[in-house]
């Protein structure tokens, strides 16, 4: 072979490689969002769309479709502000965890959300990742009269609509402090009145499992009880209980008083005592009732320890999916008007 070959056949050598580089560095280039003139794509939405074709992948998919789809909806402001206690005597029925993600789930859908607990542990305030160590301002100072409700709100971390009115510790004692005080049992209602300039569309009071001034404070401030029921044994036991003292409030403090909606919680569609105890709920309570149910979902119950509604820990599961609906079937409860 002559030099002349050989120096032709080492050029096309090197002109393969160089093609092989460029492509490769093209390759590279696409990957990390870099276009051909030099500039580079930080938008997500000018990368070439990926397919989901794995479970991760599907569910990260599902959960952006989801928080997008409920942003963009937005619900209808009802006519006037609509103020629910959540409330059941029998612990572990998921009533915190129902407050604070329909509060979560409505906020996520355009409407001005207050969540006022009143339940010594502190348990919504958590979820809502509000600050509520020994000191904080909370509804403790509320109730015995040094600070106004105002003064106690804190905002969500997660949603610049959904704000809290914290509870720390000190509000174990307020029961005994608040039984040698005037208008014991009105002092929420009163303080409430005077929260103005928020325009809340939606309050919801989280209150203990029993029945003591706390929880008449939030029956007395709220036209609208919330009950949620686990779909369990036992799961109407104190129910009949909880309707009798809410009869007497409605008689004594608060005429406009009523359970105007019933959460089914905890329903695992796998064991027919789930279908039987909601097929006995919606006997008892007809169209109080929603259609929508409440999933068992571990998900659900870890949310809370990141300081987070599961709208926010997982927005693509079953129990955030269900909480919007559970949300919008409440919101479209209401009145139909639109407040001006």
């Amino acid at each position: 072979m002559t030099s002349s070959a050989r120096g032709s056949d080492k050029s096309a050598e090197v002109s393969e490689v160089a093609d092989r580089a460029a492509t490769s560095g093209k390759a590279v280039s696409d990957a990390r969002g870099e276009r051909s003139d030099g500039n580079t794509d930080v938008s997500r939405e000018t990368w070439p769309s990926v397919t989901m074709d794995t479970p991760i992948g599907a569910e990260a998919e599902r959960a952006v479709q989801i928080l997008h789809g409920a942003k963009g909806q937005q619900l209808p402001r009802p006519t006037h502000q609509r103020v629910f206690t959540i409330a059941n005597q029998k612990g572990g029925v998921g009533k915190t965890t129902t407050a604070v993600n329909m509060a979560a789930a409505l906020a996520l859908q355009g409407l001005n959300v207050l969540v006022i607990d009143l339940d010594p542990q502190g348990n919504a305030s958590t979820a809502l990742g509000i600050e509520h160590r020994p000191g904080t301002a909370s509804s403790y100072e509320v109730l015995i009269g040094e600070i106004t409700l105002e003064s106690a709100l804190q905002r969500s971390p997660h949603n610049e609509r959904l704000y809290c009115v914290p509870a720390t510790i000190d509000l174990a004692g307020a029961e005994i402090e608040l039984v040698s005080m005037v208008a014991r049992e009105t002092r929420l209602r009163n303080a409430l009145a005077t929260l103005k300039d928020h325009n809340f569309d939606y309050v919801f009071i989280d209150c203990p499992p029993s029945l003591g001034l706390l929880t008449i404070n939030a029956l007395v401030a709220a036209p609208e009880v919330l009950i949620p029921i686990q779909c369990e044994y036992y799961a109407l036991e104190g129910v009949g209980q909880l309707l009798r003292n809410i009869e007497m409030v409605k008689a004594h403090l608060n005429p406009q008083l009523d359970v105007t909606t019933v959460v089914l919680t905890m329903y695992d569609g796998r064991t027919k005592l789930a279908d039987q105890v909601a097929m006995d709920v919606r006997d008892h309570f007809g169209d109080k009732v929603l259609r929508t149910v409440i999933p068992r979902s571990v998900k659900v119950s870890e949310a809370p320890g990141y300081g987070m509604t599961i709208l926010d820990y997982d927005p693509g599961s079953r129990g955030a999916m269900s909480y919007l609906d559970a949300s919008r079937e409440l919101a479209q409860r209401g009145e139909s008007g639109v407040r001006k």
